[in-house]
């Protein structure tokens, strides 16, 4: 019989969060119109992505006409993943590769956007069925719940968390379920 820690970690099973999530902007993303390769003039550029993440956002989240159509909200958003992707210039690089097609071009830009928002997506949907598991458990039950994740699954984790009597991972047990699917997800990789 599936324990409550089992039915937990089935319902944020990489599948069932990053592989659906990346299905739906997939498909936001195929469904969005490229007017050309190259963009070569910036405020094009920034209508441009804003747009683009305004639409995988409609989409995805099912908005409809719901979603603001704020494109300084959307730009910020845009500028801040190519921030963390390509550095402090990070939109200025986006902006060269997108106007000159090189080093992957406009298709890396949105490609880039694209898997941030998969990731931000999927986090939290995987952020907010461990808040509702967690929060409906006593403290006895968080204490079984990590115990029996260290039997089960401490050969995944680093010697630091598992060393001793475990005392890191349980100080730090929330944060581990939270990556757990990305654990998960680089076993199933090294398997293919």
């Amino acid at each position: 019989m599936a324990t409550k820690l089992d039915r937990l970690l089935e319902k944020i099973d990489p599948v069932r969060t990053f592989d659906e999530v990346s299905a739906d902007v997939d498909g936001a993303v195929n469904s969005y119109a490229i007017r050309r390769a190259t963009i070569e003039d910036w405020e094009e550029y920034e209508e441009f992505l804003a747009d683009f993440l305004r639409h995988i956002e409609t989409s995805v989240l099912r908005l409809g006409s719901g979603a603001p159509d704020n494109k300084p909200i959307y730009w910020a958003r845009c500028s801040n993943i190519l921030r963390e992707e390509f550095g402090s210039s990070g939109h200025k690089v986006g902006f060269e590769m997108a106007s000159t097609g090189k080093d992957g071009g406009l298709y890396r830009i949105l490609k880039t956007i694209a898997d941030k928002m998969v990731e931000n997506y999927a986090q939290n949907e995987i952020s907010a069925r461990i808040n509702d598991f967690w929060g409906r458990l006593t403290v006895d039950e968080q204490l079984a719940v990590t115990d029996e994740y260290l039997s089960k699954y401490g050969h995944l984790l680093p010697n630091e968390f598992t060393a001793g009597n475990a005392a890191r991972l349980r100080a730090h047990f929330h944060k581990v379920l939270k990556e757990h699917p990305k654990i998960i997800r680089r076993v199933r990789r090294i398997g293919r």
